[in-house]
């Protein structure tokens, strides 16, 4: 998956625990990879071994260090540069004592770049240079995080004989921080064409979601040997989940989502000689078929209940304040085809681990017409007038199906009005009137 979105995530003010404050050194990092196949591999970073606590995408910095995260990677050099109240992303996670994963973002072809334009690749590679000599002694540096997902099918050897050029560059520039390549999923054409053509690589960078429970087991099947770690993860993606007779993808609740999270990060730690550790996705919001499917957080910076499982994983201990999550939900029209007009009752109930009292907001939208691939900028379908008839704070409401035929979703946010929240939806689908 892909770009991270030019968007803020507000900092919440009640999180997991009290946020410990580092010392402000600013001797530049060095981290090595130690071990070998037989053995194992563990990271190393200024003599201490370091396992990945990481997310990836915009969100607080201050909730990642306050859960027991310890990292976040970009997707683009450029990110590193946003400004948060004033301070660099990558100065402020120094200071909270993040370590930070430096995207390089490669071109991809969908978006038309061509990896035999000689030109194209000076630039590319220009670009790469100059990036590692302004950031390799900048104290949260962990490594380069050369491409995401830029390889297309996978095994075209082209790519990776540039991959490896860029990757032995980079030691050239900054000896002191290993090079991680990031793909979409693994396959054993593709694992055998990094092996052959990108020797130089140090860390294989994997993002994937359904089935990533094995994926040491496949990796160990394909005779991988080098370190690897798990760059995007957390639930099964809209393209590799159940639909609706329309083709609507149906999204787990959040309740599900957590338990997902949870149980992929478990799995994938259990493979202690070879993993370095995760990135979980998507640490801020997003649209990608829908508004809620990845996003960790709420719109207006709440936590969701995957951000307590990562805690939990993390410290091994909840968050002081947890997230409500849906225990039951009356939706009569969800994943069904109904005419347009009329009046529905709906009731759905929420947990509050700590019985806080909860507001709900509804609204309806349509489907999503903007389906891209990859992670690609999506664009959120505005919410339907007047949808909502009533609802109140104890889950109920009355929505009107809107009259226009097609294919719509119901989401219901909830919040704690203490950091934390929920969101859940379901699809349904308006069709003309006998």
């Amino acid at each position: 998956m892909g770009i991270v979105f030019r968007m803020a995530c507000a900092v919440m003010a009640v999180v997991c625990a009290a946020a410990p404050t580092p010392a402000a050194d600013s001797a530049g990092s060095v981290v090595a990879i130690e071990g070998d196949a037989a053995t194992g591999w563990r990271l190393v970073r200024n003599g201490a071994p370091f396992s990945i606590h990481g997310v990836g995408g915009p969100g607080s910095l201050e909730t990642l260090v306050a859960c027991g995260g310890n990292a976040i990677r970009t997707w683009g050099v450029e990110d590193v540069e946003k400004q948060v109240d004033g301070e660099r992303m990558i100065d402020r996670g120094h200071r909270l004592g993040i370590a930070v994963t430096v995207g390089l973002w490669l071109g991809h072809e969908r978006h038309g770049f061509d990896w035999n334009d000689s030109a194209a690749i000076t630039r590319q590679r220009q670009m790469v240079e100059q990036a590692v000599v302004t950031y390799r002694d900048h104290p949260a540096l962990l490594s380069w995080g050369l491409g995401n997902e830029m390889e297309g099918v996978g095994d075209n050897p082209v790519i990776w004989r540039e991959v490896n050029w860029l990757a032995r560059r980079i030691k050239e520039l900054d000896p002191h921080h290993p090079v991680m390549t990031v793909v979409a999923n693994v396959s054993p054409a593709k694992l055998a064409a990094i092996t052959e053509h990108a020797p130089d690589i140090d860390i294989l960078g994997i993002n994937a979601y359904a089935g990533v429970t094995e994926m040491a087991a496949r990796l160990r099947a394909e005779h991988w040997t080098k370190p690897y770690c798990i760059t995007e993860f957390g639930l099964p993606g809209p393209w590799e989940s159940p639909v609706t007779n329309w083709k609507a993808p149906i999204e787990p609740s959040g309740a599900a989502k957590a338990e997902a999270t949870a149980a992929a990060q478990a799995a994938i730690m259990a493979d202690t000689g070879h993993c370095l550790g995760t990135y979980a996705f998507f640490w801020g919001q997003k649209q990608e078929a829908t508004s809620s499917w990845f996003g960790m957080f709420l719109p207006t910076g709440e936590k969701t209940a995957r951000v307590d499982a990562m805690a939990r994983a993390w410290t091994g201990s909840w968050p002081v304040n947890r997230a409500p999550v849906v225990e039951t939900a009356n939706v009569p029209f969800a994943g069904a085809e109904l005419s347009g007009g009329g009046v529905q009752q709906i009731r759905v109930r929420y947990r509050d681990p700590e019985n806080d009292p909860l507001t709900f907001r509804w609204e309806v939208r349509e489907e999503s017409s903007d389906r891209r691939e990859g992670g690609d900028a999506e664009r959120q379908p505005p919410p339907v007038a007047d949808a909502v008839v009533r609802s109140d704070d104890r889950g109920t409401a009355e929505v009107r199906v809107p009259s226009k035929p097609g294919a719509y979703r119901l989401f219901v946010t909830v919040t704690d009005g203490k950091g934390s929240g929920a969101v859940d939806n379901w699809p349904f689908l308006v069709v003309p009137s006998p």
